[in-house]
């Protein structure tokens, strides 16, 4: 029988961290979900360079976690499958890290609040 350590060359939680853990990625992937969808929107809030930004952009769609037509980007079903993922950070944030130190309520709030963004049904 094989163990995990059987798959570490090939090991999907790897691959994926590799994917989503270049500084900048998940940012831009929640701030698509939130909507944005210009160079200039990516850059607000944020210290990051131009091209930081360039560099990030190319390689999200050069691993078809966006695509760009026009001027505008949006997610590909792949980048747009992330939601749950970030979903689950949420929680993990919410629930083991306390982020924020928001109260019960408050945290009820933001997961539904995430979950509408995110298009995202559990419960």
């Amino acid at each position: 029988m094989k163990t995990i350590r059987d798959y570490d060359d090939n090991c999907p939680i790897d691959d994926t961290l590799k994917l989503i853990s270049k500084k900048w990625v998940i940012f831009i992937i929640r701030d698509m979900f939130l909507g944005k969808t210009q160079f200039s929107e990516f850059l607000e809030e944020k210290t990051l360079s131009t091209r930081v930004l360039t560099d990030t952009l190319k390689f999200m769609e050069n691993n078809n976690l966006i695509k760009k037509e026009d001027k505008e980007y949006s997610l590909t079903q792949k980048g747009y499958n992330l939601n749950r993922i970030l979903y689950n950070m949420l929680e993990y944030g919410l629930d083991e890290v306390n982020s924020g130190n928001l109260n019960d309520k408050q945290k009820e709030e933001l997961k539904k609040d995430y979950q509408k963004i995110l298009k995202i049904d559990y419960e």
